[in-house]
């Protein structure tokens, strides 16, 4: 089933780092085209003519957008190798609902944290760290969000731990303070090489961070 596999993303792309560790978990290789936002490859526009982003995963010639889904996809195609959605259905919706609440709470308003200044910027804050203790609430006191295993839930949301160093700085507040739960957790997803390898350096992240601030002009 392994064919010919090639990714479509950009380094600080959480999205992206979601594909890169399932891969990793899976132990599949694969190529890895690194896109350019601003200019926008040929390919990138025909995988993907309807969001036109990354990451696409393009299997033997077949696109398969929007991380989550790829995700699924790649624990469905080699299911033979590291689980990572749990097999009983009750447990697998939870999971899909968790991974859903990550995108549209943690994600979004992690994008906007570093965005935005002042009240508003206070405001972002104060909701993104009452998400990020209510998932930290779902985590409690297990090892991972699925228990004793690392999985889908602990993969939809580890990568954008690499981006907490750059929220801590541009909004002035310390996640460990706040959810010290979740920043242990992190430190155990990133004792495993699929996430460490998967990850970039909160530092080159905030460097980044800054270049984007300077481009325009926040």
């Amino acid at each position: 089933m392994e064919g010919k596999l090639v990714l479509l993303g950009l380094w600080p792309s959480s999205y992206a780092m979601r594909v890169k560790i399932a891969l990793a978990e899976k132990g599949i290789q694969y190529e890895a085209e690194e896109e350019n936002l601003a200019d926008k490859s040929l390919l990138l526009l025909e995988m993907n003519p309807v969001h036109k982003m990354i990451p696409v995963l393009i299997h033997n010639g077949k696109p398969i957008c929007e991380s989550l889904n790829i995700v699924e996809y790649i624990d469905q195609v080699w299911a033979h190798k590291s689980p990572l959605l749990p097999s009983d259905p009750y447990q697998r919706s939870r999971a899909r609902f968790w991974a859903d609440y990550i995108d549209k709470k943690i994600y979004s308003l992690g994008k906007r944290l570093w965005k935005v200044k002042g009240e508003e910027q206070e405001a972002v804050k104060k909701e993104f760290i009452e998400s990020l203790q209510i998932i930290e609430g779902e985590l409690g006191d297990k090892l991972y969000f699925g228990g004793e295993s690392f999985g889908f839930v602990d993969l939809a949301l580890v990568p954008i731990t690499s981006w907490f160093y750059s929220f801590e700085i541009c909004a002035n507040f310390s996640v460990e303070s706040e959810c010290p739960k979740i920043v242990g957790w992190a430190k155990r997803c990133m004792e495993k090489e699929s996430v460490a390898k998967s990850l970039p350096d909160p530092n080159k992240v905030y460097a980044y961070v800054l270049l984007l601030k300077e481009k325009y002009g926040i």
